[in-house]
């Protein structure tokens, strides 16, 4: 399944059907009246966040979404049936927006959360409604109201225990390999990933966190740079921060420059990005005189958790997976106290 980010689709409720002008025609009733039934409700459109879904790629293949019309009313006080409602459902996490105006109607954060986009037109009256002791004969009824059509922008966010962050070409995509049964594309060259991949990883025998491997995040990112924007916003739902460091590549003049410039990027971009909880991992244990490099992030980094790993060989891997696990644990205990 392709994953796509992004997506505009149009929606329309359904119009309320028509009331019915009709009058009780009988033999031996003489001056029946009026028995016109009203119209019946349109169909609502309504959004629901599924975790069944983690693309928004149908939505380039569908862009139309219209609920049915109510149904007109009938003679002999029939009243027309209310039209069943349109269900949508979206990937939990997709926030959505008026295409015209840019405005937020909903962030679908939650799966089984559900938001009414688009209400349903009501059914018109019949004549049966408008009898009275002056007017025994109406010969009037409402028309059913109007459904709404809106042009919504759909734009996801993936929902993940932990974002994987780094530099290109830290060993990401082969870390994901080895944890999880995901497999994104993995090369000897930068961007190598150009889109967010979310695996699933087990800890322990019944354990499981979920890792999203951001893409390749580069100085500028915050203001656009290598599609900074379309990267970023997938950090913001992560719980937790995993920032990759490459031993090969660390400056042992300043340990700390590729972590430094990535997260004065995610400040950038959201201030609440920089309050995450962030662990740091050193890739490439298993290159010549990394060891150095790795003692040196640690001594530079006496408050963050720093682990040193080979996602090629598998060293420190389970270490890990544990903290990880423990943090992502204690992050939803608080949530749930809150």
């Amino acid at each position: 399944m392709k994953f796509v980010d992004q997506a505009v689709i149009q929606v329309r409720s359904g119009a309320g059907g028509n009331g019915c002008v009709s009058f009780r025609r009988e033999k031996y009733v003489p001056r029946g009246g009026p028995n016109g039934g009203d119209g019946g409700r349109g169909g609502h459109v309504i959004l629901v966040a599924s975790s069944q879904k983690d693309t928004l790629y149908h939505f380039h293949l569908n862009q139309h979404f219209p609920a049915k019309n109510g149904k007109h009313g009938q003679g002999k006080d029939r009243h027309g049936h209310n039209a069943p409602d349109l269900i949508v459902e979206l990937p939990a996490g997709t926030t959505v927006k008026d295409a015209e105006t840019g405005a937020t109607l909903v962030d679908l954060a939650r799966p089984g959360q559900k938001f009414m986009v688009a209400e349903g037109g009501r059914g018109g009256r019949g004549n049966a409604r408008f009898a009275t002791s002056t007017n025994r004969a109406p010969r009037r009824a409402d028309p059913g109201a109007p459904g709404q059509e809106l042009k919504l922008l759909l734009e996801l966010s993936l929902l993940a225990d932990v974002g994987l962050i780094g530099l290109p070409n830290v060993g990401k995509s082969t870390l994901l390999s080895r944890l999880s049964a995901a497999r994104p594309k993995i090369a000897d060259y930068p961007f190598t990933t150009l889109i967010p991949t979310l695996g699933v990883v087990t800890v322990g025998e019944e354990d499981t966190i979920n890792i999203a491997d951001i893409p390749g995040l580069i100085e500028g990112a915050a203001q656009g740079a290598g599609l900074g924007h379309r990267f970023l916003k997938h950090v913001q739902r992560c719980g937790v921060l995993l920032h990759m460091l490459d031993a090969s590549q660390i400056d042992t003049s300043d340990p700390l420059t590729d972590y430094k410039k990535l997260n004065l990027e995610l400040a950038a971009f959201s201030p609440k990005l920089a309050t995450k909880e962030q662990f740091v991992a050193v890739n490439k244990l298993d290159l010549t005189g990394s060891d150095q490099s790795f003692k040196l992030v640690q001594e530079a980094l006496p408050d963050v958790k720093v682990f040193g790993i080979s996602a090629l060989t598998g060293q420190g891997l389970e270490e890990l997976k544990w903290a990880l696990l423990t943090a992502v644990k204690s992050r939803k205990e608080v949530e749930a106290d809150e």
